[in-house]
């Protein structure tokens, strides 16, 4: 589905603006043909496929404070009058009805129908880089996205991660939404695995509290286009070094496993979380155990390289990469991955192609 065969609507049913009060009801019982959608952390690998989705039938406004989100990402998406980017740090509170290049989505009177949080800075390679800034992601920027769902009456989604279950050492199968994690707070990587969990806390304080309609999102390793390049992040490491014919290295050894899962199923998976009624935790990911190398030989395979397989020990502090069970997430959601490995390595690859085409157009064959 493309971000730009956007549906012709009709005009909004405006409601009765003639009293203060009613201007400000948003659990009113309005009917909008357009939903006011507000997705934190945009600009991020997943955040812009998600706006190039819902920019399908909604109106979108994207918050990102541009540390790793990447304004080419929404680059296209700011050609659309149903888009407004805000660059703001969601540490610091945010008032939306003050903005005036928010004056198109009339949200004195519409407010906002769904929010979709998606802030949290990582890095594969160097993880203590942004390490306060995840802090700050998942105690205090959160809490301010939080009350904007209060606020507003607002369906909320919160994009958590399989790094709070931790490395899972005592899970002999596939990792399930019940088992309570073992982290080590105080870890190199606790920022964000601890980060997540204690996010999960504050999401789910909130329901009890204010009775906010919400949903959490565990996402397991994702690929696709838009990923993060130069991060020591498995897939766009074996593409960019398969594109130079460079060796293709794997930690651990030829045992080694992975789940994976491309955007665009998990992308669904969101989309269908977001129309259902859960308050628990849902796990989203390839629930197919697949060995590392296999991975390596099909993109070598496909970008026609002449790379070798090498073996490394484990980083340090090297994550585990656990395998969800998503009987959850078939059972209520309807949901299960759908696109095979080929089809999202080969879709994977062409965009990381074409990105280095743009940087550097002399040096890369597309048809390689």
């Amino acid at each position: 589905m493309g971000l730009f065969n956007l549906k012709k609507t009709k005009k909004a049913i405006e409601p009765d603006l003639k009293t203060e009060e009613k201007k400000n009801d948003f659990s009113a019982d309005i009917i909008f043909d357009q939903k006011n959608i507000l997705i934190i952390g945009g600009a991020g690998f997943i955040g812009s496929n998600l706006i190039e989705r819902f920019l399908e039938k909604n109106k979108v406004i994207c918050i990102d404070n541009f540390i790793t989100g990447k304004s080419e990402n929404i680059d296209q998406a700011l050609q659309f009058p149903n888009f407004a980017l805000i660059k703001h740090d969601m540490s610091q509170k945010i008032d939306l009805e003050s903005l005036h290049e928010l004056d198109k989505f009339r949200i004195k009177w519409q407010g906002i129908q769904d929010i979709i949080y998606m802030a949290c800075p990582t890095s594969y390679k160097d993880y203590n880089k942004y390490a306060i800034e995840t802090i700050d992601a998942n105690s205090v920027a959160l809490k301010n996205a939080l009350e904007l769902a209060v606020k507003y009456k607002a369906r909320f989604l919160f994009g958590s991660s399989s790094a709070i279950y931790g490395n899972a050492e005592d899970v002999q199968d596939k990792v399930k939404e019940t088992y309570i994690g073992r982290t080590d707070h105080l870890e190199p990587r606790s920022a964000y695995n601890e980060g997540k969990r204690f996010a999960e806390m504050m999401v789910k304080n909130y329901h009890q509290k204010y009775k906010l309609d919400i949903s959490i999102a565990r996402i397991f390793t994702t690929y696709g286009p838009r990923m993060v390049l130069n991060d020591g992040r498995l897939i766009p490491d074996f593409i960019e070094n398969a594109m130079q014919n460079k060796n293709l290295t794997i930690p651990g050894n030829e045992n080694s496993v992975t789940s994976l899962c491309y955007i665009e199923d998990i992308i669904d998976g969101i989309l269908k979380l977001m129309d259902t009624p859960i308050y628990e935790p849902i796990n989203l990911g390839g629930d197919q155990e697949i060995k590392i190398k296999n991975i390596a030989e099909k993109v070598i395979e496909l970008t026609r390289s002449q790379s070798k397989i090498t073996f490394t020990d484990e980083f340090e502090y090297f994550q585990k990469k656990l395998i969800p069970d998503i009987t959850k997430a078939k059972e209520t959601l309807g949901w299960m991955p759908m696109i095979k490995l080929e089809n999202g390595l080969q879709k994977t690859i062409e965009h990381v192609q074409r990105e280095k085409a743009s940087l550097n157009p002399s040096k890369i064959n597309l048809n390689n």
